[in-house]
């Protein structure tokens, strides 16, 4: 069953982003769901036919996030990853013997 619907770029289709949407009926082999939309990312039209037995309306959903407001806040505070963090974690996954051994680092 699919989860979402996505450009050929890679980016999610929203609802927002549909331009057309409608049934493909057919008698003989499985019906269809059309949708026709735009990317919000390349700006390119496209279209895609899902089973109408696997369609859901959640397909065009903006994805959730499980996050508290308090840790969304405490993210953004945080800024993004540096590649010199990004280094360091690489380095010391080298060097660690365990899971155990990083958490340590981190919290000792």
């Amino acid at each position: 069953m699919k989860t979402s619907l996505k450009c050929s770029c890679g980016q999610r289709v929203a609802r927002r982003d549909v331009m057309q949407q409608g049934f493909y009926m057919q008698h003989v082999s499985p019906s269809f769901v059309y949708v026709k939309f735009r990317c919000s990312r390349c700006k390119k039209l496209g279209q895609q036919f899902v089973k109408q037995e696997e369609w859901e309306d959640g397909l065009l959903n903006e994805a959730t996030t499980e996050h508290t407001t308090e840790e969304q806040k405490r993210f953004a505070e945080m800024g993004s990853i540096s590649l010199e963090e990004m280094k360091q974690f690489h380095l010391s996954l080298e060097r660690a013997d365990s899971v155990r051994e990083l958490l340590t680092d981190e919290t000792g």
